[in-house]
């Protein structure tokens, strides 16, 4: 299967049941929070959105590929387990890179709001 359909497809049922086989074993994974190499912490991360944020969501809007580039332009939602649960929502983009095998050798998330955006969220959705 082509990669962009399987990331697709993982997108629609983010976070659970991803594929990790289309990510090279020292993948660099970086984020307005966090930056780390492996599909191991990849996958810990995933596990942790998985198990700590409730009702998590990935709605894709685009995706291309340029060569050695996926471009995929998202928005990350979910309910913060607060008594109020109120709803985050992160717009963003990733910048994925390939190697000569096809493989994901980096994942790049670019956020299209501030850290003190998010917080607001908690507080004044």
């Amino acid at each position: 299967m082509d990669i962009i359909e399987i990331l697709k497809e993982d997108y629609q049922r983010f976070p659970v049941n991803q594929t990790y086989s289309i990510y090279a074993p020292e993948v660099y994974f970086k984020d307005p929070l966090n930056k780390f190499r492996g599909v191991k912490r990849y996958k810990e991360m995933i596990n942790f959105i998985q198990t700590w944020f409730l009702n998590p969501k990935m709605d894709l809007y685009n995706i291309q590929r340029l060569e050695n580039t996926i471009k995929t332009e998202w928005t990350l939602s979910w309910n913060t387990p607060l008594p109020w649960k109120p709803r985050i929502s992160i717009p963003g983009w990733s910048e994925l890179g390939l190697n000569s095998d096809g493989l994901i050798v980096s994942h790049i998330d670019y956020w299209n709001c501030s850290h003190l955006d998010v917080v607001k969220q908690h507080f004044f959705s």
